[in-house]
């Protein structure tokens, strides 16, 4: 069974919780989501496997994923970014913010995420239970892109995307 670590809105720990549940039950849970950017300043992005519990075949982020009770955000997204993409980073946290959105499935996705910035330009070797394509896509076009077709692309992704902090990634 996999648990997800339970927050207040000050991200302060107040249980653990197997993961299926706390998402039917819509409860807020710490999480992360990882940006890679290469040398050119493109952002690498996924395409979730059909197979995922939700948001299956959706454009997002690199990786994202939950910490394990006891693991530190930097030690999860690294062991994160290398179990789906096959990369070797060491991604350092940005910013966090919290969201709540329903799933398909009857889920609640109500997360405290930690955004982690990397920098890698490493093919990705992807894991195909959690990823079915990927690309590396510069900021401007995937904009585009979230405009012109915003069902392709997962709710957080749309909201990282749009965060004012994201333009400090592109530029370092």
């Amino acid at each position: 069974m996999e648990y997800v670590i339970l927050v207040d809105e000050h991200d302060n720990e107040v249980g653990i919780m197997e993961k299926m549940e706390a998402h039917q039950q819509g409860l807020l849970h710490r999480a992360f989501s990882v940006l890679v950017f290469n040398s050119k300043g493109e952002m690498l992005i996924q395409k979730r496997a059909d197979s995922k519990y939700h948001s299956a075949g959706l454009w997002t982020n690199t990786c994202c994923s939950h910490p394990r009770p006891g693991e530190r955000i930097e030690e999860a997204a690294k062991r994160r970014l290398q179990e789906e993409m096959g990369i070797l980073a060491n991604p350092e946290k940005a910013y966090s913010f919290i969201y709540k959105t329903q799933l398909d499935g009857g889920l609640t996705e109500h997360e405290l995420d930690h955004v982690l910035f990397a920098h890698s330009d490493s093919i990705p070797e992807v894991n195909q239970n959690e990823v079915q394509d990927w690309q590396f896509i510069r900021l401007a076009e995937l904009k585009e892109k979230i405009e012109q077709q915003p069902q392709s692309f997962t709710h957080w992704f749309k909201l990282i995307v749009n965060h004012p902090q994201l333009k400090f990634a592109v530029h370092a």
